[in-house]
C-alpha cells in the first residue's frame, strides 16, 4: 500500500480542483491527474516491472482481497494481473481526461471482449467500423448465440430488447465519418438498451461522448494514446454515475479483467504514461493537418484537370458531412474542437489503390493510425470486407503543406504509372 506520506506528494484531481477554484485544462490534466499516485523524488515516473508485490510485514495491516473498499483499491497491489503501478498511472490520467472510471486492457480488442461480456447481452446492435469487434461478436455467438445485429436499420433496431447493447463507432474505421449520439442515446432510451461507444478516432479533446449519457466509452489505447506506434493498449472508460460501489461497474470490470487476463502489462502502462502527456498538442496538430489536407483534396477534385480529379472518385470524411457546414448541427456539436485525423480516399481502380502507398516518401505504408507518423494504407492488405478501391489515410504531426506536397508527387507518378481511361 501507498502511505498517507507519500500520497501527500501529490495532489489529487479533486484536491487540484479546490485549489483552483475550477477544474484544469486537459493539457495540465494530462501532466499532473496522476501526481497523487507519486512514491519518489524523480520527476519522470518510475518504471515498475515486478508481476508481485510483498505483503505487509506487519499481520495487524494485512488485508484480504474480499474486504478492499473499491475507494481505495489503486492503493492495494498484490499481482500485476490485477494491476500494477504503471497501469494505475495510466489510468489515472485518463480517467481525468475521458470524464469516467478508466480499466485498462491489453488491446483495444481485450477491451470490447470484456465489454461485452461484463454487459452480456443477447443483441448487438453494430455498423460497419473495426472489423475485429464484429470477429469477437462472431466468437460470442459461436459460444452463446449472441445475436449480431445492423445498427443502420431500423427494423434490426426494433428486434433489440432490454439489457441489450448499441454499438456505435464514431468516426467511423475506415472512413473517419461521424455518427450522431444523440440519437443514438434517445434509441437505446427506448429500447433499454446499454448505450457503448468506440471513440478511437476522435480522442480529446475533440470528442466527449459522456456527454451524451454513453454508458462504456471504449478506445483502442494502441492509436492516440499511444501516440507512437510502439504499444498495444485498451480502454474502457464508465459513466462516474454506474462506477462506485462493490456493485459498480468499476469494480465489476476489475475482477472479471483478473480471470480474462487480458491486463495491461507494466511497460505498456509506462509508455502509456510517457505518451499521454503531449496528447492534446498531438491530436489537435493531427487534426489541423487533416481539416487542411481534406479541404486541399476536395479543391482539387472540384477544380478538375489534375492528378486529383483524375485519380481520386470519392474522398470520406465527417468535415465533408454535409452537417458539418451548419454550426448548429449535431455535428458540430458533438465534435466542437476539430474533425479526427483519419480520411479514405476511394481511387478510381484496385491497381490505382494498391500502387498508391509506393510513391510516397512520407507516408508509412502500414497498418494501424494514431502515431506521429503519418501512414498511408491499401486497406484491403488488414482488412477483407472492405472495398478493394479504399486507401486509408492516418495523419501525423508532419507540417500539412509537406503532405500536401507528397501526395501530389505521388499520385501525379500513379497518373504516369497507371493512366486513367477517358
Amino acid at each position: 500500500m501507498v502511505s498517507p506520506e507519500k500520497k501527500a506528494e501529490g495532489a489529487t484531481a479533486n484536491q487540484l480542483t479546490e485549489a483552483f477554484g475550477r477544474e484544469l485544462s486537459l493539457a495540465s490534466r494530462s501532466v499532473h491527474a496522476d501526481d497523487y499516485t507519486n512514491s519518489h523524488t524523480a520527476v519522470a515516473p518510475p518504471m515498475h516491472v515486478s508481476t508481485t508485490f510483498r505483503y505487509s510485514e506487519n499481520p495487524d495491516e494485512l488485508v484480504a482481497w474480499s474486504d478492499v473498499d473499491p475507494q481505495d483499491i489503486d492503493d492495494f497491489f498484490i499481482y500485476s494481473r490485477e494491476k500494477s503501478p504503471n497501469t494505475v498511472r495510466f489510468e489515472a490520467i485518463l480517467s481525468s481526461l475521458l470524464g469516467g472510471p478508466v480499466v485498462s486492457y491489453a488491446s483495444g480488442l481485450a477491451a470490447f471482449h470484456a465489454m461485452v461480456v461484463f454487459l452480456n447481452p443477447k443483441r448487438v446492435a453494430i455498423g460497419g467500423g473495426y472489423h475485429g469487434c464484429h470477429g469477437i461478436l462472431k466468437l460470442l455467438n459461436k459460444l452463446n448465440g449472441l445475436e449480431q445485429l445492423e445498427l443502420e436499420n431500423d427494423e434490426d433496431l426494433a428486434k433489440l430488447q432490454p439489457g441489450d447493447i448499441i454499438h456505435v463507432e464514431t468516426p467511423l474505421n475506415p472512413t473517419g465519418e461521424a455518427r450522431d449520439l444523440a440519437y443514438y442515446r434517445k434509441k437505446a432510451d427506448e429500447l433499454g438498451c446499454y448505450l457503448t461507444v468506440d471513440a478511437t478516432f476522435a480522442p480529446p479533446p475533440l470528442q466527449d461522448p459522456f456527454r451524451y449519457g454513453v454508458d462504456i466509452i471504449m478506445h483502442s489505447g494502441t492509436k492516440y494514446f499511444g501516440g507512437h506506434s510502439d504499444m498495444l493498449s485498451g480502454v474502457l472508460a464508465i459513466r462516474p454515475d454506474r462506477a462506485p460501489g462493490k456493485d459498480g461497474w468499476l469494480f465489476g470490470l476489475r475482477e472479471e479483467r483478473l480471470v480474462i487476463g487480458g491486463v495491461l502489462g507494466s511497460f505498456e502502462g509506462w509508455l502509456g504514461v510517457r505518451s499521454l502527456r503531449t496528447l492534446e498538442l498531438r491530436v489537435r496538430r493531427q487534426s489541423e493537418n487533416t481539416k487542411h489536407l481534406v479541404e486541399w483534396l476536395a479543391s482539387q477534385k472540384k477544380a478538375g484537370n489534375n492528378p486529383v480529379s483524375d485519380l481520386v472518385y470519392k474522398i470520406q470524411h465527417s468535415s465533408l458531412q454535409p452537417e458539418a457546414a451548419d454550426p448548429d448541427s449535431w455535428l458540430s456539436k458533438q465534435m466542437p474542437n476539430g474533425h479526427g485525423p483519419v480520411f479514405s480516399l476511394w481511387l478510381q481502380s484496385e491497381q490505382h489503390a494498391k500502387r498508391l502507398p509506393s510513391k510516397l516518401l512520407l507516408f508509412h505504408h502500414a497498418t494501424s493510425l494514431g502515431g506521429v507518423e503519418s501512414l498511408v494504407e491499401w486497406r484491403a492488405m488488414s482488412d477483407s470486407a472492405v472495398d478493394r478501391r479504399l486507401v486509408r489515410v492516418s495523419v501525423g504531426v508532419e507540417g500539412w503543406e509537406d503532405l500536401r506536397d507528397d501526395l501530389l508527387r505521388g499520385l501525379e507518378a500513379l497518373s504516369k504509372e497507371v493512366p486513367v481511361a477517358k
